[in-house]
């Protein structure tokens, strides 16, 4: 079997775990890959929708279903896991249209809504709204960019065009991946950082009730 067909025959199986699992980067790969005309462009963008919505639906009811479990409690105790909350709070509609957007709440987030009280049918109403937005808009990234990006492997690696989109789509999940453990890092000491000055302020509060008496 040519490289080809093995695209042309499991590719929208692995958009969709990709879109599930990994995120933009195997969805702006599906895009560039209709566009090598390897998966139809339709299918794709469905394969990338279908994907992400289902697997926030999976985390969300995880979520609702097993919040006191220990490994949802252990979830729960991650920075990300508060800061999804007060943003869940403030901005409901907004943050649950929102959150696959953002870098490093991605996945936690419908864990945190599904431990919240969002209606379990708003939650699949405005998900399915993020997951189509979501869907098209990445997967019409890598097509409409696929010219340049064709033509640049061209350049560098003309026998070898397969191959290049390979390293072009291993090159932007290295970069996607270094940005998502920078900001968790960040996140993680702001986070060691609040709980020092939290305890600190404790402290203090205990020494002053204690001279008081």
């Amino acid at each position: 079997m040519s490289i080809e067909s093995f695209i042309s025959q499991y590719g929208l199986a692995a958009i969709f775990l990709g879109a599930a699992f990994e995120g933009e980067t195997s969805v702006v790969t599906g895009g560039l890959l209709a566009h090598q005309h390897l998966v139809p462009l339709a299918g794709s963008a469905a394969a990338a929708v279908t994907g992400s919505f289902a697997a926030d639906q999976l985390f969300f009811f995880i979520g609702r279903r097993y919040r006191d479990t220990k490994r949802v409690r252990r979830i729960a105790a991650k920075p990300a896991f508060a800061k999804a909350l007060d943003t869940l709070d403030r901005h409901p509609t907004v943050f649950i249209l929102g959150f696959r957007f953002l870098y490093g709440l991605r996945t936690i987030s419908p864990i945190a809504i599904g431990t919240s009280h969002v209606p379990a049918r708003t939650f699949m109403v405005l998900n399915a709204i993020s997951a189509l937005v979501w869907g098209v808009l990445f997967t019409g990234i890598g097509y409409v960019f696929g010219d340049g990006l064709i033509e640049l492997v061209d350049e560098v690696m003309p026998r070898q065009k397969l191959v290049g989109v390979a390293i072009l789509a291993v090159v932007a999940a290295l970069v996607i991946a270094g940005l998502r453990y920078w900001r968790g890092r960040h996140a993680r000491k702001a986070g060691r950082g609040q709980a020092r000055a939290n305890a600190a302020a404790a402290s203090t509060s205990d020494r002053s009730g204690r001279t008081s008496v």
